[in-house]
């Protein structure tokens, strides 16, 4: 006589675990939606500073003949995917321009990572690409070594130094920042992105 009781208790505690997870979830859905841009802002521009903060240190891993991952492109391969052409180019101007005021605005950063950005937007917008790591590391390895070789370009028309050499020197750059930038690739997207998916939700 006391095995249906069993049973019904048994089929009770889902219900009471579904109630739980229900009641956690209520309060994320009913966050101000100001309060959402905010934590957005913070999280956005948070990371573009600890890019920029991570460009000339060197962690163990990190390096690859002198030459460490380039953060800033990781990040604007990053923003392009999950936005339009234009939004992307934007970012990496001003992630340019950034970059140029720790290093130096002669050549400019900033034509390099604005195409960047231009391009993956493109990608995306084509749906060329899936937002996955394997894509997302292809990516930014061509993206650095169009990069580098733009970078390179705006030192060779400068004229104050020789072509070979910079061209030697270049080449040896944009394979080294390549590798490392797409292996370290998912280290910034995928947290950029878990928190922008989650950014759609809670503003649904």
């Amino acid at each position: 006589m006391k095995l249906p009781s069993l049973n019904g208790r048994r089929q009770q505690k889902p219900k009471s675990s579904e109630r739980k997870s229900k009641a956690y979830r209520k309060p994320k859905a009913r966050w101000h939606p100001r309060a959402v841009q905010l934590l957005d802002w913070t999280v956005t521009v948070g990371s573009v500073l600890l890019c920029l903060l991570l460009l000339p240190t060197r962690f163990p891993g990190t390096e690859l003949l002198g030459i460490g991952p380039n953060w800033l492109l990781i990040w604007v391969v990053a923003w392009s995917v999950k936005r339009s052409v234009w939004e992307g180019t934007i970012a990496g101007i001003l992630l340019g321009l950034l970059q140029d005021a720790m290093t130096s605005p002669d050549p400019t950063h900033a034509v390099a990572l604005g195409l960047v950005g231009f391009l993956t937007g493109i990608l995306h917008k084509q749906r060329f690409i899936q937002e996955d790591f394997i894509s997302i590391a292809l990516i930014v390895f061509l993206m650095a070594i169009l990069a580098e070789t733009i970078f390179g370009v705006q030192l060779s028309l400068t004229g104050d130094r020789k072509v070979e050499y910079i061209w030697a020197y270049y080449q040896r750059v944009a394979l080294a920042s390549a590798i490392l930038s797409s292996l370290w690739a998912p280290v910034v997207y995928y947290p950029l992105n878990r928190w922008w998916q989650k950014r759609k939700m809670l503003e649904q």
